[in-house]
């Protein structure tokens, strides 16, 4: 197995993107831990006044356990 030599510049901007992309999926993850639940029925209410939400702006997002 051939390993190769990699800059100091290169891994750095790697080990960033990577450290990024973690702490993205885990500020979304606290979002969605505060984020207040409602029941189906309030959830029916905000429907029928207000509509469905824009596709541009609104997006759904599920925390799994």
């Amino acid at each position: 197995m051939k390993l190769e030599a990699i800059d100091e510049t290169k891994l750095k901007a790697i080990v960033k993107d990577a450290i990024r992309d973690v702490l993205d999926e885990e500020i979304m993850r606290l979002r969605l831990l505060f984020a207040p639940s409602i029941s189906d029925e309030e959830q029916r209410e905000i429907e029928e006044n207000y509509k469905e939400p824009s596709k541009e702006v609104a997006r759904k997002l599920t925390l799994e356990e």
